[in-house]
């Protein structure tokens, strides 16, 4: 089934309340649904324990309770968008499910699906493994989207897909219907097709995200996807379009020639890419970290004909930390040379964890949680080379964060190289939801050379509270939950790819340096001012989603969309969605901006552009290229 959306309207009320091998092991006794308990043999000598909330599956296992498991944890985390749950299940090099008895594999919050080969052909599923709309709470059908399907992660397998066992709607394809803080990453998928929407639960709807990396791709529908990047991967086919969709680096990927019909945006290669580091077990059974090494100008799959280039560091070099060990256990670890692998969970940080060597490696998996306490800066990475940040989530807490991710020093020494960038990998930032967030800034970058690969900095617009008072609406939460600025980048020769920040006070994202880049942007005005005059930069109505510092002389960002959805007071006006230099070295390729039904956006760019306003919810305005040719 392929369906073609693009007049579908995004849902009003949006994210709930505002938007729509061959070691046997186990190192947790995960129950299954009927309370049966999964256990494998013991851990050998050199496995490490990565705590209670990560199982490692072996294709020894029975697949009824390799299914019950899964099962009984997406029943917890279908719904459990604010909760500290949080699960990571790897699997060891082997074949899952079979053509009679598949494993469909159903992904909720906060859980990690990966396998532990060192190629994604390695670890086989043969099923599925979906993400489907999510049914809200006292909506019944009438009320199920994707657009708060956040914070999953899938990687480092192969999917042959088989649908046995499931009705006809739901045989039609593998089904991803996600949208923000979610990533594909280093996957074989075959025997049938991708959807990143969910059709078959009171569908289609809107969703809002992605980000596919390093894969491999049957005929892909995108479907009600508003904005999706795609890099370094191959694709069968790709059908259907939003608002905002970005190739880059991918064989197969749709022509660009027509923008803005359809809205693709295709790059034919990667001007600077590394993919994210990942467990994997080698031939003797031992745990390593490959870190991937730098690539300019790629295209394509990293593991296509062989191991991913890069460096392996085996496990014994890493810190293994649990929510329980203190900050200054772990920066001790760290400078004794060690690198940090975070397990599952949440961290309450009262000081910051502080990055001082070049070539560390943070990994966090099963969307480790770091959480601001006392007004910390939960990490803080040095102006030094060559560090990896992946996988891991930063909150605000409830004093207010100078900075919740610093990378380099704003006013000492900042070393960067060009060959060996300092690289963040699904790092997520939170201002608000699971409870009151404050910070000024979430994501400030001063080193140069960096690489920014796929990361959501997000000012929550929905939560358990501090939001509401009952009485005054989301005004409340304008005072209470303060984020001023999403991402603030002051270093040279900054690339992000996969930009998503939203609903921050004042600019969403402010870049003061040079020669930077950015490869497919997505924001969100704030929902939540109560007035005009709470919304003022000065003189100017509003701030602008994305603000291209006036002294800067070289920037180039392709594919950038700001929305607009003045939830709280509708005859707020915003003067631009995007603000930058006029001057040559400064050019935006395929822009827009849209009304998702409250507000209005005046122009697209620096007074240029129609407004985004009610005479044409859901309609984008786009500029094709500026300043113009």
């Amino acid at each position: 089934m392929t369906t073609h959306s693009p007049g579908l309207r995004r849902h009003p009320v949006r994210r709930g309340l505002g938007r729509a091998l061959a070691l046997g092991l186990v190192l947790t006794t995960a129950a299954t649904a009927t309370g049966t308990p999964v256990v494998a043999s013991p851990p050998r000598h050199g496995t490490p324990d990565l705590g209670r909330n990560v199982t490692i599956f072996d294709p020894s296992m029975p697949v009824g309770e390799i299914q019950a498991t899964l099962d009984a944890t997406h029943a917890r985390q279908v719904g459990n968008e604010m909760g500290t749950d949080r699960y990571a299940y790897l699997f060891k090099p082997g074949t899952y499910g079979t053509a009679e008895q598949p494993l469909q594999i159903k992904v909720g919050y906060y859980t990690e699906i990966s396998g532990l080969g060192a190629s994604p052909t390695d670890v086989v599923i043969n099923g599925k493994v979906e993400a489907y709309n999510r049914c809200l709470e006292g909506g019944g059908t009438s009320n199920c989207l994707a657009l708060v399907n956040f914070w999953r992660t899938l990687s480092n397998l192969s999917i042959n897909i088989n649908a046995a066992g499931q009705d006809s709607c739901r045989a039609s394809a593998n089904f991803w219907a996600v949208s923000q803080a979610v990533s594909l990453r280093r996957l074989d998928i075959s025997g049938g097709g991708l959807s990143l929407m969910d059709y078959c639960t009171a569908g289609p709807q809107y969703a809002s995200g992605g980000f596919i990396a390093d894969s491999r791709l049957p005929a892909t529908t995108n479907g009600s996807q508003q904005q999706w990047l795609t890099r370094n991967s191959e694709v069968e086919s790709w059908s259907n379009a939003v608002w905002n969709q970005v190739f880059t680096g991918v064989v197969g990927a749709p022509d660009d020639a027509g923008f803005p019909d359809p809205p693709y945006t295709t790059l034919d290669t990667t001007p600077l890419s590394r993919e994210k580091p990942y467990l994997f077990l080698d031939g003797q059974g031992r745990y390593n970290v490959r870190v991937p090494a730098v690539q300019r100008g790629s295209r394509g799959i990293s593991w296509g004909e062989g191991m991913t280039p890069g460096r392996t560091i085996p496990i014994r070099d890493f810190f293994v930390a649990k929510p329980s060990d203190p900050v200054h256990v772990i920066n001790g670890q760290l400078a004794r040379g060690k690198h940090l692998l975070l397990t599952p969970g949440v961290y309450d940080i009262a000081r910051s964890i502080e990055i001082r060597r070049a070539n560390t490696v943070v990994l966090g998996i099963g969307h480790a949680t770091l959480t601001a306490v006392n007004g910390s800066i939960p990490l803080d990475v040095a102006g030094v080379p060559g560090v990896v940040v992946a996988g891991v989530t930063i909150d605000a807490g409830l004093r207010e964060s100078p900075v919740l991710l610093r990378v380099g020093s704003r006013h000492g020494r900042n070393v960067g190289t060009p060959a060996n960038p300092t690289t963040l990998s699904d790092v997520y930032f939170r201002v608000g939801g699971p409870h009151i967030g404050r910070t000024n800034i979430a994501l400030e970058v001063n080193s140069d050379h960096v690489l920014v690969d796929h990361t959501w900095v997000w000012r929550g617009d929905h939560g358990v509270e501090g939001f509401t008072n009952g009485v005054n609406g989301d005004t409340d939460r304008w005072n209470t939950n303060t984020g001023r600025y999403g991402a603030v980048i002051n270093g040279d020769h900054v690339t992000a790819t996969g930009l998503f920040v939203e609903h921050f006070q004042r600019y969403n994202t402010v870049w003061n340096g040079e020669h930077g880049t950015t490869i497919l942007y997505q924001n969100e005005l704030p929902y939540d001012p109560p007035t005009q005059a709470d919304w003022m930069n000065g003189d100017v109505e509003g701030w602008a989603g994305y603000k291209v510092g006036e002294r800067v002389k070289h920037h180039t960002l392709y594919g950038g969309g700001v929305y607009v959805f003045n939830q709280n007071n509708p005859s707020i006006h915003t003067e631009n969605g995007f603000e930058v230099p006029v001057t040559p070295g400064v050019r935006l390729h395929h822009i827009m901006t849209v009304n998702l039904s409250a507000g209005t956006i005046d122009h697209v760019v620096n007074g240029l552009g129609e407004p985004a306003d009610m005479t044409r919810v859901g309609a984008p305005v786009y500029v094709v290229q500026y300043p113009a040719p």
